[in-house]
């Protein structure tokens, strides 16, 4: 067993992730603080590869900014998916708490956010013709962080390669439930809003006749 910082283990775990994981679960070990610098970064990341990437890829900014697009595709997705894939847990009888599946998924973020970002930087330096060297390193951040992400959530979890997909097949159902029944109740809401504003437009109406 690896006696590590908190520093350290983020990058064993990201260069080593099939055991990695394992020694972070039974060194009940992993940093809540560098996970949120993590979902910050993810923040960052989103943020930089659609408004500050090279002008000759894109060229069709908006130009009215909105930044809650950019909260939900970081924050908002990666806390559902936590809390959504915590849910599914206790009816598969896995051992990961909500700490633990926090932790573990910001981790194995890492190598997409730093594939992009470096996509980003790069896209500024080459030109078209040597858009396949940008893609490298965005599809290696991503199939990367794919690896992490599998052996994170087996590791967590103490699940087969095979109930680990499954799991994470039916997390990624519960989350688009979870958005269906939270567009729903916002429609629903508004409609009441709706119907309140125009009760009382039509009673001060009546009163003012």
């Amino acid at each position: 067993m690896l006696d590590l910082t908190q520093g350290q283990f983020v990058k064993h775990v990201v260069m080593h992730p099939f055991e990695g994981f394992e020694d972070l679960r039974w060194k009940k070990s992993g940093s809540m603080a560098i996970a949120t610098v993590i979902v910050f970064f993810l923040f960052f990341q989103q943020l930089a590869y659609n408004r500050m990437y090279g002008f000759q890829y894109y060229t069709d900014y908006d130009k009215v900014f909105n930044i809650i697009p950019y909260i939900f595709r970081s924050f908002g997705i990666f806390i559902l998916y936590v809390v959504c894939n915590w849910a599914m847990c206790t009816l598969f009888d896995g051992e990961g708490s909500l700490r633990n599946i926090y932790i573990v998924t910001a981790y194995s973020l890492i190598p997409y956010i730093c594939g992009y970002l470096i996509g980003t930087l790069l896209s500024h330096f080459l030109i078209k013709d040597e858009y396949i060297f940008i893609q490298t390193f965005e599809i290696i951040g991503l199939a990367w962080t794919v690896v992490l992400f599998i052996s994170a959530m087996k590791a967590v979890h103490q699940f087969t390669f095979f109930k680990t997909i499954l799991l994470i097949l039916l997390t990624l159902v519960a989350m688009v439930l979870c958005v269906f029944l939270l567009v729903l109740l916002l429609t629903l809401f508004q409609q009441v809003i709706i119907f309140i504003f125009t009760l009382y437009t039509e009673i001060s109406y009546r009163f003012r006749v």
